[in-house]
């Protein structure tokens, strides 16, 4: 089975910075790519979303302004790079690939195992 890769992941301070980053497949080169965040105890959310032509972008609303969603086709990767983090911010961060971007994590239906991010105060 094939499966994305995060990799990143780690423990800032508030106000710090991290970048996040999904090591995508070849097979998926043509595939949108999402990111989503499960916070402790809740639900998965939407963080961000990338076209496959890199030229359109979703955010959530509660990390827009702070966090930037890019790729680079030709070494297979997708960044989520994340500026002035706060504890709200804590989560394991997933990437995943789909054939259209969205918002909807039903979208994607390949996925990688996750990375964990934590924000101390």
């Amino acid at each position: 089975q094939v499966r994305l890769g995060e990799s990143g992941g780690g423990l800032a301070q508030a106000g710090g910075s991290l970048r996040l980053s999904c090591t995508v497949p070849g097979a998926f080169s043509g595939y949108a790519v999402g990111w989503f965040r499960r916070r402790p105890g809740q639900e998965r959310e939407f963080v961000s979303a990338i076209n496959s032509g890199g030229d359109d972008t979703y955010y959530a609303d509660s990390v827009k302004g702070r966090f930037t969603i890019s790729r680079e086709d030709r070494k297979n990767m997708v960044y989520l790079q994340m500026n002035n983090l706060s504890p709200e911010d804590t989560a394991v961060y997933y990437c995943a690939a789909g054939p259209r971007i969205g918002v909807r994590g039903d979208l994607y239906p390949y996925w990688g195992q996750g990375t964990q991010v934590t924000v101390s105060s």
